[in-house]
């Protein structure tokens, strides 16, 4: 293998995407970069520090003071924010709720850019989020755009979160779903698109399984 491989999943909120990337990470032993954990860390410490969203002084200087580190443990990816596990408070509601406007901030895009940037000069690495394959890699040898029935994903998204968060229903996730589906492709500031020459991957009737099949055929070509 000559230089360091990226593969980019993006696509819409709850389409699995962290699934599919962490299986695909550990079949191919790359390491794998949740760069959505990245933004929703922030957006927990903008919630605790009541960080306007519109304030930039505040958020350029929020900014200098978040350091995130991601450590690995049998192919889960941890995240911690300065130090703390935070890994399990970022997949709560409140920062579901506030993850999509902290992302279209340019000040915040900016700086997890240049982190995650860094990470693939490094090692071959999956990395899967809204804007990997347009702004973070376009140069990705590998580009997968990763769909699903609105319905599907919300069925999805209440199974995993429903035992943490019993108060919260099916009605509730789907309204989030659609919420964030209207920032992502509507925020300014690297919008949710597909790149040109990602493959589109609809897994609405498809098992893990057969998706992660679909992932190594494209990226084992490569390894050669």
């Amino acid at each position: 293998m000559g230089k360091n491989i990226v593969v980019a999943i993006d696509g819409y909120s709850s389409c699995g995407k962290s699934t599919l990337a962490k299986a695909l990470a550990k079949k191919l032993h790359f390491i794998y970069v949740d760069s959505g954990a990245m933004y929703r860390a922030v957006a927990l410490y903008f919630l605790r520090n009541n960080i306007s969203s519109t304030d930039l002084e505040q958020i350029e200087y929020a900014l200098k003071n978040i350091h995130l580190n991601f450590h690995s443990r049998d192919y889960e990816t941890h995240i911690t924010l300065n130090d703390e596990e935070v890994s399990d408070e970022i997949r709560l509601m409140p920062v579901s709720e506030k993850v999509s406007e902290v992302s279209a901030i340019k000040a915040v895009r900016r700086e997890m850019v240049k982190q995650q940037q860094r990470m693939g000069k490094l090692k071959n690495i999956v990395m899967d989020g809204r804007d990997i394959g347009t702004a973070v890699f376009p140069d990705a040898p590998v580009k997968l755009f990763m769909t699903a029935d609105p319905k599907v994903r919300a069925e999805r998204r209440f199974k995993e979160i429903h035992l943490k968060n019993p108060d919260i229903t099916l009605e509730d996730i789907f309204e989030n779903i659609a919420h964030r589906d209207y920032q992502d492709t509507t925020r300014t500031e690297s919008p949710l698109v597909r790149a040109s020459d990602a493959i589109i991957l609809d897994n609405t009737n498809l098992t893990p399984e057969q998706q992660l099949q679909f992932a190594l055929d494209k990226v084992e070509p490569l390894l050669v």
